[in-house]
């Protein structure tokens, strides 16, 4: 009986070894991948890197991680617009089976999931905010952007009619949808400007849309929404890169 005790007892401090010495490679591992990821993305900040799953050394023998999460709180992406970019917040991703090269220099994810927010800030700046002709005697601009509701964008637009200008913003719901690395805004009906015009001169001021190039990882857009402080996106994507 005393030999099994002594056994237990032995048994039982290796397996706490054990949980430590995980616990301290499994740190060491997300702070290795946080750096390659702030290099590879070329980030200004060091984002956070969490590998989930217990025990992480025989997830490492077995060559493949189940879920890597990544958080990026300020990401600029590319827009193909003279080398404007475009601020993407609150970029959370989840990498799952992710496998690495031979000298762990890259890794690659079989799939990834993420959310992310576009600020109606950035957002505005796709839209023409500066004084455009809609027609003869009618000029006209998007001044704000807000949650409409619903899923809904709320646009306002501020004109001028015949060299009056108007008193207070026309207020307009649009609705916002992802086709392919573009974000389109589309107003579901059109302002009163107090004069009867033609849609499409209407449509060249409330809607617009903007391009989104590259996300991290090349993962892409795939779908969006408006919602209090900003267009909620999701992204999807296989053989991401991870790093390297």
């Amino acid at each position: 009986m005393r030999a099994l005790r002594i056994l237990l007892v032995v048994v039982a401090i290796l397996g706490v070894l054990f949980v430590i010495a995980d616990r301290v490679a499994v740190h060491f591992a997300e702070n290795e991948a946080a750096d390659q990821v702030r290099s590879s993305e070329g980030l200004t900040a060091t984002p956070d890197v969490s590998i989930h799953g217990f025990p992480f050394l025989t997830q490492v023998a077995s060559g493949e991680l189940d879920d890597v999460e990544v958080g990026i709180k300020d990401y600029r992406a590319p827009t193909g617009d003279g080398g404007r970019t475009i601020r993407i917040d609150d970029i959370e991703a989840h990498m799952k089976g992710v496998t690495f090269s031979g000298d762990y220099s890259s890794a690659t994810a079989k799939t990834a999931t993420g959310t992310a927010t576009i600020g109606y800030d950035e957002l505005l700046k796709a839209a023409k905010s500066e004084p455009t002709r809609v027609t003869r005697g009618v000029t006209a601009k998007v001044i704000g952007l807000s949650d409409g509701g619903n899923g809904k964008i709320r646009i306002q637009v501020d004109a001028t009619v015949l060299g009056i200008h108007l008193p207070r913003p026309v207020s307009v719901l649009s609705s916002v949808t992802v086709q392919g690395d573009t974000v389109r805004v589309h107003a579901d009906s059109l302002p009163d400007l107090g004069i009867e015009l033609a849609e499409n001169t209407v449509r060249s001021v409330t809607d617009f849309q903007q391009t989104i190039e590259q996300l991290p990882g090349n993962v892409r857009l795939d779908s969006v929404r408006a919602a209090r402080d900003g267009l909620e996106i999701s992204v999807r994507g296989s053989d991401v890169r991870l790093a390297g």
